[in-house]
This record gives C-alpha cells, structure tokens and sequence, in this order.
C-alpha cells in the first residue's frame, strides 16, 4: 500500500507533460528512413589517395527527369534520400581549386545547357533544403552533354587516368562531368 502514495501525490499536469516528452521523443526517433531509391557507392584510388561518393539512385521510371522531377535552377541532392557525399582521403584539385581532405556534400543545380557543380561542408542533409551556400568550398559550372544512351537509374562513375580522374554524373540520357587532379602528398 506504501507504494502507490508517492503516485497520489504527483499532479495530473506531470502525468500529461511526461507522456508528451515521451511521445515527442518516439516520434522523432527514425532508426531509418523508407528508403526508395537504393544506396550506391563508387571510389576511386591514385597511389595512396582514394575518392568515395556515397549516393541514392532515383529511377525514371518514364518520367520527365531534368526539368520535371529535378526542377531546373534550383539546388538538388544530386541523387535521392540524403545529400550525396564525396570523401577524398588526402588534398586534391577540383577545377583548379585546392579542396583539403574530408568528407562533403555534393550538390548541383541542372540547367538545359549547364549545371552549377557545388563542394559544401554541411554534412548529414535531407535533400537540399537546409543547404547552406555560406558552407560551400567550391563552386563552378559545366557544360551538359546528351548522350545516346539511357540511364534509367542515377549513376556516378569515375574515371580514373594516373594523376587525375573525371566525375560523371548521368540519368535519363544527360551527362555531366568534371575533373579531379590527385595531388603528391608533401614531404614533412
């Protein structure tokens, strides 16, 4: 019987502001995502250098891609779910540009004759809609090439050739690249 007086004695109110930090705390709590495009990996290595993308892979599943499903002149994941991230394990040039070693997000934003490439730090994103441009590293523009064949799904690939490597981003029958230059490392 001693045990339920300390019961008697919380207020209802408690009981109420309890149950709703416990329901809060369950509902944000996601051990993962409904993933419906599936995660694909790609790397590449130059001597003691290796590039990673992590990516998910939207389907066009007959859809109109560039311009319909991925808006043109607005920021995109480049790719599906999370942001996709590019890792490069030592300093390397991207078109010119000196990016340090790390893990970024890789964002871009199609267009019908270019697309704006972006290196931002921000990691762990949902799709792009807390991107940060004030977090980007590196930003430039490429040219969009049409292509003979169609990638149903979204592919990164990289080519690798000695010293430097290209990027190629594809879907429907779109191309995109841009080139990495894996840099010696230096002699402490």
């Amino acid at each position: 019987m001693m045990e339920m007086t300390w019961m008697k004695r919380l207020p209802w109110w408690y009981v109420g502001v309890l149950a709703c930090f416990v329901h809060s705390a369950l509902a944000q709590y996601h051990p993962e995502r409904k993933r419906i495009s599936p995660l694909n990996q790609v790397t590449a290595r130059y001597k003691d250098t290796y590039v990673k993308v992590i990516y998910s892979q939207p389907s066009k599943k007959g859809q109109t891609v560039f311009g319909g499903i991925v808006p043109y002149a607005q920021v995109w994941r480049t790719g599906d779910n999370e942001a996709t991230e590019i890792t490069f394990t030592q300093d390397l040039l991207i078109q010119g540009t000196k990016v340090t070693a790390g893990t970024y997000s890789l964002f871009t934003i199609p267009d019908v004759v270019k697309w704006t490439v972006i290196i931002n730090r921000d990691l762990g994103l949902w799709g792009s809609v807390n991107y940060n441009p004030m977090a980007d590293v590196v930003r430039f523009e490429v040219p969009v090439e049409q292509i003979a064949e169609i990638y149903e799904m979204f592919t990164i690939d990289i080519l690798p050739q000695n010293d430097r490597a290209d990027v190629l981003l594809m879907w429907d029958q779109t191309r995109i690249s841009f080139p990495l230059r894996f840099l010696e490392p230096t002699k402490p």
